[in-house]
């Protein structure tokens, strides 16, 4: 019984380190076709006229979960933000990846945000607590639900 308790514990360690490796090609979920492609600032323009859209988007880095990696903010030179999701909870991305060019295949789309999940969320970016209590409103913020993601290396 013992050793079958620490096999559980072996294997839920690694399924838990594999679920954020890189792959040796830089993908994290379905891949895709990463060198067609449009800069964040484009989708973002295009944000304007519709409110919803398929897109495979290069972008910066803003902040990641540093809980679990379980989502991103990505931004524009202007300080325009984009908050990312992975599909069906998926996958992850590392925690150290802030600053880095990603390349993100998946559906665009504008939402509103409520306070207590922008509270979760600072929360999950280690945020303090004077920072959390000052979110007060909702938020309407454009959005996108990743099905796949390349970081090139």
């Amino acid at each position: 019984m013992k050793n079958l308790l620490y096999l559980f514990i072996v294997l839920g360690i690694f399924a838990c380190s594999s679920a954020v490796k890189v792959a040796d090609d830089g993908f994290y979920g379905e891949k895709f076709k990463a060198k067609k492609h449009m800069e964040f600032a484009d989708l973002a323009n295009q944000m304007n006229t519709t409110d919803s859209l398929n897109a495979v988007v290069k972008g910066k880095v803003e902040s990641v979960c540093l809980k679990k990696g379980c989502w991103m903010n990505i931004v524009a030179d202007n300080g325009e933000s984009m908050f990312v999701k992975f599909k069906d909870y998926g996958f992850f991305m590392p925690m150290d990846i802030a600053g880095q060019e990603v390349v993100m295949n998946g559906y665009a789309f504008k939402d509103v945000t409520s306070v207590d999940e922008l509270k979760h969320y600072a929360e999950d970016e280690g945020l303090s607590q004077d920072e959390i209590d000052a979110i007060v409103e909702p938020k309407e913020e454009l959005k996108f639900m990743a099905s796949g993601v390349f970081i090139p290396k």
